[in-house]
């Protein structure tokens, strides 16, 4: 705990000696129980040492659970909306114009609680982003699927895309989709080709193909990526253990003790402890059973 304190305190110099950049961050949480749980506290607290926080959370959680966070936000909200990350962005957005002057702000960044972390100082992320020539840019360019694109869990702009016109009407025509997947194509993938509707270039720090920031757990950690998909636990009938628990073994205990807090409770005693015993062996057994079974259906 120590030493996690004399990190916060560190960054929190950090933050104070760069007042001239003023950032604000559109937050999007969710959780099955309407819970604020530690991770979502561990992580906005750390983006509250860079700049303002807006967070509202698609789901009904009480003013108890809220005032865990409070303190480390500008506002928060939640209610169950059924819009998905960008349906909080929306509602953070349209509360930041209401009540914020936008224009007092260099950065605007759209995140979200879809994973744990961070696990390393974000400063030096913020600054390599910001020093681009970039009107846009985040931290995971996918390449694949519906198209190359910024993942949407951590998206940065300039003042030339979040006071635009056409962002202003993208993010407040964001309703309920029937399909996830259409709230995967209509505004994740959606943003990035208003970008290139518009000219204007983004760039990520890490570049991946198809489903790589959920499988590639252990690469990206190795990489300094600051953040791992929540549902790795899950991926490949739990098929990840073990870099699972390689990135976790380099963790504080503090942080690793407040994700598998988190895991235990969304995912259940059975998956995660059966993802935490599993031994090489078991875990290359259950590698195999997951490849057979995409062969089966197909989908290798």
């Amino acid at each position: 705990m120590l030493q996690v304190t004399k990190k916060l305190c560190k960054l929190n110099k950090m933050k104070q000696t760069k007042h001239d950049i003023k950032r604000l961050f559109l937050f999007a949480g969710y959780d099955k129980d309407g819970i604020i749980d530690d991770s979502l506290v561990y992580y906005v607290k750390h983006l509250s040492l860079f700049g303002d926080v807006v967070l509202f959370t698609d789901c009904d959680c009480s003013a108890q659970e809220l005032d865990k966070v409070k303190s480390y936000c500008m506002y928060a909200s939640a209610a169950r909306h059924g819009e998905y990350d960008f349906g909080s962005y929306k509602r953070a957005y349209l509360w930041a114009t209401e009540n914020l002057n936008l224009q007092d702000y260099d950065f605007v960044y759209l995140v979200n609680d879809s994973v744990y972390g961070p696990f390393f100082d974000l400063g030096k992320y913020f600054q390599e982003m910001e020093s681009w020539n970039s009107d846009a840019f985040g931290m995971v360019d996918k390449i694949g699927g519906h198209g190359p694109h910024i993942q949407s869990w951590f998206i940065g702009m300039r003042p030339s895309v979040f006071l635009s016109a056409w962002f202003d009407e993208f993010i407040k025509s964001v309703k309920h989709e029937q399909k996830k997947s259409d709230v995967a194509v209509i505004y994740e993938t959606g943003f990035s080709r208003k970008l290139n509707a518009h000219k204007i270039p983004y760039k990520c720090i890490y570049s991946v193909r198809g489903r790589g920031v959920y499988n590639k757990v252990r690469a990206l950690y190795n990489k300094k990526m600051p953040f791992m998909k929540k549902v790795a636990f899950i991926r490949h009938d739990g098929g990840l253990a073990g870099q699972i628990k390689y990135v976790l073994n380099h963790l504080s205990p503090e942080l690793r003790e407040i994700i598998l807090k988190s895991a235990y409770r969304v995912y259940g005693t059975d998956v995660v402890g059966g993802v935490l015993t599993r031994g090489r062996f078991a875990n290359a057994i259950r590698k195999i059973k997951y490849a057979l079974k995409k062969v089966i259906k197909g989908q290798i």
